[in-house]
């Protein structure tokens, strides 16, 4: 029997939470249930396991991330919509951290495609992109190349890997630059 008030979205959240908190990879069905002083197996009637629940979070971070993106980028083309993109990606990454971690994980492909979501997700991105005028398959390597810029500096400025003098805000406009001038004059390959 349900416990009353619990529901998956409620555990989802919380789980969101915990990890922000704790870390992601702290993130357990036991450390769930001491959150809502309940027994592990309560949560199995909302949640099918722990894949389960790190998927949902995954989905959840994912939309949160992907709204905040799309309101910085309404209304932007170019350059002004690729720092925009990219500042709203590193902030809920810096801000979220333990959210930001739920997004990397690889979703079964079902999941992948039948999700609000991502579906929204690839949205957003590929319209920055096509605005450069790419076309596939060069938009799912420009989107390659991007997830693994942000997702690098993010990762190494959020564990304070940046060693060197150089101002990061800096470091990180540069980067942008020279990703604005890489996508724009992004190489053709001949269809033959």
């Amino acid at each position: 029997m349900p416990r009353a008030g619990l529901t998956a979205d409620l555990l989802v959240a919380a789980a969101a939470d915990l990890a922000d908190e704790a870390g992601y990879e702290n993130v357990t069905l036991s450390a769930l249930a001491r959150r809502f002083n309940v027994k592990d197996a309560s949560l199995y009637t909302h949640v099918r396991g722990l894949r389960d629940l790190r998927t949902r979070m995954a989905l959840l971070a994912g939309g949160e991330m992907t709204d905040r993106i799309a309101e910085a980028v309404d209304g932007r083309t170019g350059k002004d919509a690729l720092a925009a993109f990219a500042g709203a990606y590193r902030g809920y990454a810096l801000a979220h951290p333990g959210r930001y971690a739920a997004t990397q994980i690889r979703l079964d492909e079902a999941t992948a495609t039948d999700s609000p979501e991502m579906r929204r997700t690839a949205e957003v991105i590929y319209g920055l992109l096509r605005a450069y005028g790419l076309e596939e398959p060069d938009l799912t390597d420009a989107v390659r190349l991007l997830r693994s810029s942000f997702h690098g500096y993010c990762a190494l400025e959020s564990s304070g890997a940046f060693g060197a003098l150089r101002d990061l805000e800096a470091s990180w406009d540069r980067m942008i630059d020279a990703l604005h001038l890489t996508l724009r004059n992004w190489p053709r390959r001949d269809a033959g």
